[in-house]
């Protein structure tokens, strides 16, 4: 199996003052930021050619029996640094709100209880829409939970990126299905549909 080497980006923070302004009013200039350097662990070549591969890796990254520690440096090969998952979920209020995550947020949210209770989740329909480098994949997935049985289903929203070598997930937008909140039929499979 080929691995693709890991990214590193680096991300640099400058200020540059004019001559007139407050480098002016300042005896010594500030030392300069170090950059921050963000790496991703090396992915493998057959999850990121394609966005068929890079979505059916980020469904089964997250799935596994009861006891199953998940591999989570190959969920994080996935993200560009920083990218996001966000879930939509109901407020005490009756509102939604949304939780705006990191992978490493995720993992350490969610990655003891997935091992716990084994959750087992994939995608029954997508829609997607590219443009050059850029795609977004509407994806219906039906997810179920070991320990009860608990079948849960909902839509993601993944935006995607290809930087001329691999695919990356930029970000993960969810909602789950809930007695008053149905997935329409147009989201579902076909064979699933009225």
């Amino acid at each position: 199996m080929r691995r693709i080497a890991p990214v590193v980006f680096v991300l640099a923070l400058s200020l540059t003052l004019g001559a007139g302004g407050l480098a002016a009013q300042q005896n010594a200039a500030p030392a300069p930021t170090p950059p921050v350097v963000v790496t991703t662990p090396p992915a493998r070549a057959e999850d990121v050619g394609s966005i068929d591969a890079i979505i059916a890796a980020l469904y089964d990254v997250i799935s596994g029996p009861v006891g199953q520690e998940r591999d989570w440096d190959r969920m994080r090969s996935l993200f560009v640094p920083r990218g996001r998952l966000m879930p939509l979920g109901a407020r005490p209020d009756g509102g939604v709100g949304v939780r705006i995550m990191e992978v490493n947020d995720y993992i350490a949210l969610n990655g003891p209880r997935l091992v716990r209770v084994g959750f087992r989740e994939r995608e029954i329909a997508r829609r997607l829409e590219r443009f050059g480098s850029l795609a977004h994949v509407t994806s219906t997935y039906e997810g179920r939970l070991e320990t009860d049985g608990t079948t849960i289903r909902g839509i993601n929203s993944i935006q995607l990126m290809h930087d001329g070598t691999r695919w990356w997930v930029i970000s993960v937008f969810w909602q789950a299905e809930t007695p008053n909140l149905r997935l329409p039929p147009e989201y579902l499979p076909t064979s699933a549909r009225p």
